[in-house]
């Protein structure tokens, strides 16, 4: 189960807790286009517990588009490295 905490205050900070798979990336993407209009945002992973394929590929998506990741844990940096690394040699 994944828990979203949101705070503002001059950027918008998205606290996420617990697991974030599949199912969650269609609310978390909701979420964050309701803010896109020239905020800040950043999501702190500090407490997320377990990640699935899709949630690397959203988190790669995030990076791609100035979403700053804080307190990205280092198997989750090291998967999304991987991703990256992939997603360039499927475009050459």
């Amino acid at each position: 189960m994944l828990k979203i905490q949101r705070k503002a205050n001059g950027r918008v900070l998205f606290t996420l807790s617990g697991r974030i798979e599949a199912e969650d990336i269609d609310e978390l993407r909701r979420l964050l286009d309701l803010e896109r209009a020239g905020s800040h945002i950043a999501l702190d992973l500090k407490d997320v517990t377990l990640v699935d394929r899709d949630a690397i590929k959203f988190l790669t998506d995030c990076e791609a588009d100035s979403i700053k990741l804080e307190n990205c844990p280092p198997y989750v940096r090291e998967w999304i490295g991987r991703e990256k690394k992939q997603m360039r040699r499927q475009m050459q």
